[in-house]
């Protein structure tokens, strides 16, 4: 483009060489058109040369703007893109614009999408299970679970907790199945009750009465399971929650009770087991995640499908939940904006301050240089137009 802004100036002035001396007629407007194309072509190539260098070399005031004034250009730059485009409001009307929820619900009703991001979600978390190594886990366990546990008291947790369950009669349930199961081992195995109490028996009983003590005390044992069992009400339920009741309230409050729970607390985390044992749970976990998230069949990627899918369904007929996801989505990006916004534009000032002067003008040029090379050529035949209309006027005013 630039070599045709030449050519257009150097064919004006090829015209007008060739037509001087010929101002009469005809030849007079082309004289004139072709004067005037070079004064354009000429002065468009000096407007346009300034603003990235000086022209032809000499050091004319106001001329290379670009090097001279890139940091304040960064700085107009940032500001600009600060107060028009990261603003809430605007921000808003986009992301409302954009109908985020509506595009993913549509996207993933496809069951091809559907299995794709589920797929991704699945091989990333496979990766990231397989990035954690042991050793992770026992720094994790000696460096930040242990040392926190040892700082946080255990006794009024373990009393509240325990408060909780009693105000709740969360803990009936977990007698019930005790006493179920309880029941049903004597049912099952009366020989060996008999051996185990056998085998406390003096050894100068005689073993016929051995056996008859033994018989009554299973029919004794379970007659009185079966009691606790069937009766809510009964003295032994009563005994244990008063005991229950009791030992939350030591444990909120009496300082013996307290500093025992303290003292069982720190022998279980003195314990090297402990670390053995979360290392042992992370590895059965692990393994069985791995194996489930490596089967495109498995347990895990078929919940998350599933997941998936009614997640999708929603969106599409929940307009609520559509416009809340919305509401978030808009929350999200004006709190970043508020929050990060004049770093992302900083980064403006910043990239162009590191710019070399001549190394911005040119990358500025490269970059709008056929526009402006169109000025130039726009220049000439403007030029060249508002010469022939001149000379025009002057042989009508002749």
């Amino acid at each position: 483009m630039r070599t045709v802004a030449v050519g257009l100036l150097v064919l004006a002035a090829v015209v007008y060489v060739a037509t001087l001396g010929r101002e009469e007629g005809f030849w007079g407007f082309v004289n004139a058109g072709a004067e005037a194309s070079m004064v354009g072509a000429i002065a468009d190539w000096f407007a346009v040369t300034a603003l990235f260098k000086h022209p032809l070399g000499l050091p004319i005031p106001h001329t290379a703007l670009v090097p001279k004034r890139k940091d304040e250009l960064g700085k107009g730059l940032e500001e600009f893109v600060g107060e028009n485009f990261l603003q809430e409001d605007i921000i808003r009307d986009r992301v409302a614009a954009a109908a985020i929820s509506a595009r993913v619900g549509d996207w993933l009703t496809d069951p091809l999408n559907a299995r794709r991001l589920v797929d991704e979600v699945s091989d990333m978390a496979g990766v990231a299970l397989g990035k954690v190594r042991d050793d992770h886990i026992a720094d994790l366990v000696t460096e930040a679970f242990v040392p926190r546990f040892r700082e946080e008291p255990i006794s009024p947790l373990l009393g509240s907790m325990l408060m909780e369950v009693l105000r709740d009669d969360l803990h009936h349930g977990v007698v019930d199945l005790a006493l179920a199961e309880l029941h049903g081992w004597l049912l099952d195995n009366p020989e060996t009750f008999s051996t185990v109490l056998a085998e406390r028996a003096p050894w100068w009983a005689p073993p016929k009465l051995n056996d008859a003590v033994t018989g009554r005390l299973h029919v004794e044992a379970l007659r009185w399971i079966e009691d606790i069992r069937d009766d809510p009400d009964h003295h032994a339920r009563e005994a244990l929650d008063s005991m229950l009741g009791q030992l939350a309230r030591d444990l909120l409050t009496d300082a013996v009770t307290q500093e025992r729970a303290e003292a069982f607390k720190n022998r279980l985390l003195d314990h090297p087991q402990v670390v053995t044992t979360a290392i042992s749970l992370w590895k059965a976990m692990r393994a069985a995640l791995l194996a489930s998230l490596r089967d495109r069949e498995g347990a895990v990627r078929r919940r998350l499908l599933a997941e998936v899918g009614a997640f999708a369904d929603r969106l599409a007929s929940d307009e609520q939940l559509r416009s809340k996801l919305d509401s978030m989505a808009a929350d999200a990006s004006v709190f970043l904006v508020s929050r990060y916004g004049a770093e992302v534009t900083t980064v403006i000032t910043h990239t162009i301050e590191r710019w070399d002067g001549r190394e911005a003008a040119r990358r500025i040029e490269l970059h709008v240089g056929r526009d402006l090379q169109f000025i130039r050529i726009n220049g000439t035949l403007v030029g060249g137009l508002v010469g022939v209309l001149i000379h025009a006027g002057s042989v009508l005013l002749h």
